[in-house]
This record gives C-alpha cells, structure tokens and sequence, in this order.
C-alpha cells in the first residue's frame, strides 16, 4: 500500500506549466505591433534604436552574471522584452549611446544589483526611461511628425497642443510625434487582447488605469474628445498594458491590482493637470511600484479558518461576559 505523507510547503498551492520564458515570449509577441508600427511610421531606424538597445541589455545581463558567477539568465528573455520596451520608450532620432546607457541603468544597476528578476524594486525599463528623461531631457523630448522622422524635425506631443485641434484617428494609428511605442493606440491594444487571450495578465491593471483616468478627465473636462485624447496621447496606453503590469513589481491580489491602477491613474491624472510636465504616467508607475507592498497587505484575502482579529477580541469579550453570567 502506497504510503500517503502530508506535505506543507509555502503558497502558490496552485501552480500550471507557466515559465519565465513563456510568459517573456508572450509580451515580446505583444509588442511586435507596437515594434511594426514604430517601423511604418518612423521609418527604419526605428528599428535599429530596439535592436541596439535590446543587444545593449542582453549584453550587460551576460556581462555582469559572467564576471561575478552567477548563473546566466539571458536564456529567459526578460532582458530582452526590457530592451524593447526601453527602445520604445525613447523618441526615434535618440542617440544610440544614450540608448545603451538606458540599458546599463535598467539592467544592472535597477536589475542586477538588487538580484536579479523577481527582486527589483521597480520595473526596470521604467527606471531607464526616467533616467534617460531626466539627465536627457531635450533629447527625450525631441520628439518628430511620422512623415519628417529622418530629418529629426522637433514637434510637440497632443498633451502639449490644444486637444480639441487632434484628431482621434490620427491619435489611434499613430500619426503624430511622441515615444515610438506610445504613439499608435491601435498596436498597443492589438498587444493587450494577445495578453489577455494568453493570460499572460489580467485585465484589472490596465483597465482601472484607463478607467481612472477617463473619469477624472471628462469629470475635469466635460469634454469626450478632450477626455478621449488625453487617454491615447503620452505614454498611458503603453505604461498600463505593458509596464505597469509587471508581475514582480505589481500587486498579486485582485483587489490590490484594483487598487494599484486606481492610484496609478490618479498620479497621472495630478501630475499631467497640476504638475510641471505633460507626461506623468512614468512617475505614476514607479510610486505605484513603491507602495506595491502596502497594497497587497491591505487587500489580502484572510486565509480560511482563520478570525479577523477585532472579530475574534469581540467574541473573546462576549464570552468572558456569558462566563461571569453563568456564575453568578
């Protein structure tokens, strides 16, 4: 007879056949339309700031675990979707160097030096784009029309015009300057329906980040294609589907991812109104990142069997007055 043991072992309980690569290669195949749009429209050398950047941070990743001995995790391919997401955090006619010093913050010192994935603090393509845009400022915001990018003619982005003069569609495919990834709606959305159909993640991040910011905004506004604008203009598409989702640095309960993209959206919604720059989505995601912690704790599930601990002084209280009853 088989003998039968009783293993305790720590949470998740629950496990499938999910793997760090797999759910890399998903995100990768999700931003392959924001890659091709960025390609169709800013031309070629779209293309050659992800591939620089990308090497950039495979690179540094190889470099650093092979110089201390560490175990090699290139084979993962989260250096690699950083890489992308980085190269489409930046404007097309970026310098290639500013780009590799990008990918050195993001992956060693934001990455690496805290341990590796699953131990950084924040998203690391995140803190690259941050750095970049705030000891690169002029050339972060460089930003070029589709039809001029190879004569790296400056623009502004739709949050720094008056939103009533942009056209929606245009917004959605993408026709107006700003980052390579954030322009086109229309590839980011084609990356979160693949997200979703893999389960790669959950739609309650992205949603009520988008939902926050549409109801401050056309509470703000009174004005749907003001409200409709601010939502696909800068980097709020792209930071809620593909940066703010980041499974170490984001809540894992339902109601702390909830509450997350709530927060998330509301810093953008403050910092884009009342702050001193258009774009605040990347701040947002960072402090949110920050206070990850504090959401889990105040939206965890309390585990079966056990009493909340007001409800079990209570209950402690009222047995203590039936006991002194019953002895009288």
């Amino acid at each position: 007879m088989e003998e039968q043991r009783l293993i305790v072992t720590a949470s998740p309980h629950i496990r499938d056949n999910s793997t760090t690569r797999g759910l890399m290669g998903n995100v990768i195949i999700a931003l392959v339309p924001s890659i091709v749009a960025a390609a169709f429209i800013f031309g070629m050398r779209s293309l050659l700031v992800v591939g620089v950047t990308v090497a950039a941070c495979v690179g540094f990743e190889y470099l650093y675990t092979l110089l201390l001995k560490k175990p090699n995790p290139v084979g993962d391919l989260s250096a690699v979707v950083t890489g992308i997401i980085l190269a489409l955090n930046v404007p097309v006619n970026m310098p290639l160097w500013i780009c590799v010093v990008g990918a050195f913050i993001a992956i060693v010192i934001v990455k690496q030096l805290f341990g590796g994935i699953g131990y950084n603090f924040a998203n690391p393509a995140l803190i690259g784009r941050i750095a970049l845009f705030v000891g690169f400022a002029t050339r972060m915001t460089d930003y070029v029309y589709p039809d001029m990018a190879v004569d790296a003619l400056a623009t502004a982005t739709p949050l720094a015009v008056d939103a009533g003069g942009v056209s929606l569609l245009d917004m959605f495919l993408g026709l107006h300057g700003g980052m390579m990834g954030e322009v086109c709606a229309l590839a980011i959305l084609l990356g979160l329906a693949y997200l979703l159909a893999t389960r790669t993640i959950g739609f309650a991040i992205p949603g009520s980040i988008v939902i926050t910011m549409f109801v401050l905004t056309f509470a703000a506004t009174r004005d749907l294609h003001a409200t409709l604008v601010e939502l696909m203009a800068g980097g709020l598409l792209f930071g809620a589907v593909f940066m703010a989702t980041d499974y170490v640095t984001s809540p894992f309960t339902t109601g702390g991812k909830v509450i997350y993209g709530i927060f998330i959206g509301l810093m953008t919604f403050l910092i884009r109104n009342f702050g001193s720059m258009n774009e605040g989505m990347s701040f947002a995601i960072l402090l949110g990142n920050l206070l990850t912690p504090w959401f889990n704790d105040w939206s965890h599930q309390i585990p079966l069997g056990r009493t909340k601990q007001k409800k079990a002084k209570k209950e402690k209280a009222a047995a203590a007055s039936a006991g002194k009853g019953g002895a009288a």
